[in-house]
C-alpha cells in the first residue's frame, strides 16, 4: 500500500494513494460505512502503531460521485472516523499537488459531511471553504473532578466540540500532559451526563482557549482529539466551530480576519460568510508540506500486522 505523508501546522496527515480497498460507488458517507463495516482493519494497520501514531489523521481518497468534485476522502485515526479535517484537507491537496494531479486553483473534495471548497495558492497554501458550522449550545456547565465548574460551548464545525476559555493551565508545551489529561476528563464528564452534540452525537473534541502573546494573533487554542492526541495544528474544525461562535456571539464580523494559534506556534487564518440559509461558513487557510512518500508492508507473520489498538 502506497502512503504520503505530509503536515499542516505540524499536524500529520497520511493519504492513502494506492492499494485501498474498493468501496464501491455511494454516497460517500456511504462508502464510509462501507470501509468501517468490511475494512476497519484497513484503518487500524495504516494509523495505529508501529507503522504510525495516535496524532496522525489518515485519508483515504475515493471515488467521488460526480467528475466536478477533484476527489473524494474518508478522514479516520486511532479512534475511528472523521466527518471532515480541515487540516487533513490542506494535507490531501499538497498531496495531489506533489502527485502532478492537480494544479493552482479551486477544487471541490467530497466527504462524508458534504462537499468542501479548496482554494490551492501553490507554495503549500490551501484555504479551506467548510461546511456549515454552528453553535448547539452555549455556556454549558460540566463538573470535573479537580478543576470543579468548567463552562462551554457545544459547536460543530465538521465534528462536534466542546470550546472552553476555562484552562486548566497556561496553554504552553510544557503543560501539554496536564492539559491532555484533564481534556481527556471533561469528554469523559460530558458522556457520562449525556451531554451531546445534535441528535445525540458524541463530543469527541475538547478545545481550550486563551490569549496569545502576540499581538498579531487572535487566539491560543490547545485541541485534544478522539485517538487521545494533541492537536499539532489550531485545527480546522476546531476553528471553524470557534468562528461560528464568535459569530453567534457578534464578536467577529463577517469577511473579518482572525488569527488561531495552536499550541504549537502555528497558525490558521479564518474568516466566514453568511450563506443564503443564514448559515455560517468558515474559510480556514494555512500551510501543509510533504514530508514522506512510503510503501507500506503487511506480513502474514507480523503479529502486529493488524496494528496496535
Amino acid at each position: 500500500m502506497r502512503v504520503i505523508d505530509s503536515h499542516t501546522g505540524g499536524e500529520p496527515t497520511r493519504v492513502i494513494i494506492e492499494g485501498g480497498p474498493d468501496l464501491g460507488s455511494g454516497s460517500l458517507s456511504e462508502q464510509c460505512q462501507e470501509l468501517a463495516s468490511n475494512f476497519d482493519h484497513i484503518r487500524k494497520m495504516v494509523i495505529n502503531e508501529p507503522r504510525c501514531s495516535d496524532a496522525a489523521v489518515g485519508a483515504l481518497l475515493c471515488n467521488p460521485t460526480s467528475q466536478k468534485y477533484t476527489a473524494g476522502v474518508i478522514f479516520f485515526n486511532t479512534a475511528g472516523y472523521l466527518g471532515m479535517c480541515g487540516h487533513g484537507i490542506i494535507g490531501v491537496i499538497n498531496t495531489l499537488a506533489y502527485l502532478g494531479k492537480i494544479q493552482e486553483g479551486e477544487h471541490l473534495i467530497e466527504t462524508p459531511v458534504g462537499v468542501i471548497k479548496a482554494n490551492f495558492y501553490g507554495n503549500h497554501t490551501v484555504s479551506v471553504e467548510n461546511v456549515a458550522s454552528y453553535r448547539f449550545k452555549k455556556d454549558i456547565i460540566v463538573n470535573v473532578p479537580e478543576l470543579g465548574p468548567i463552562t462551554g460551548d457545544i459547536a460543530w464545525g465538521g465534528n462536534w466540540f466542546f470550546l472552553t476559555n476555562n484552562a486548566p493551565a497556561a496553554l504552553s508545551m510544557e503543560n501539554i500532559p496536564y492539559l491532555s489529561y484533564q481534556s481527556i476528563q471533561i469528554r469523559r464528564v460530558l458522556a457520562a451526563n449525556g451531554i451531546t452534540g445534535e441528535n445525540g452525537a458524541e463530543i469527541d473534541h475538547i478545545e481550550f482557549f486563551t490569549t496569545s502573546d502576540s499581538g498579531s494573533i487572535d487566539s491560543r487554542n490547545f485541541v485534544m482529539c478522539p485517538g487521545g492526541a494533541y492537536d499539532r495544528s489550531p485545527c480546522g474544525t476546531g476553528t471553524s466551530a470557534k468562528i461560528a461562535c464568535l459569530a453567534a456571539d457578534s464578536l467577529v464580523k463577517a469577511e473579518e480576519l482572525w488569527v488561531q494559534e495552536s499550541i504549537t506556534g502555528s497558525t490558521f487564518e479564518a474568516s466566514y460568510k453568511v450563506n443564503s440559509k443564514g448559515e455560517i461558513i468558515p474559510t480556514i487557510t494555512g500551510t501543509g508540506y510533504i514530508c514522506g512518500e512510503t510503501t507500506l508492508i503487511f506480513q502474514n507473520n507480523d503479529p502486529f500486522r493488524m496494528g496496535i489498538s
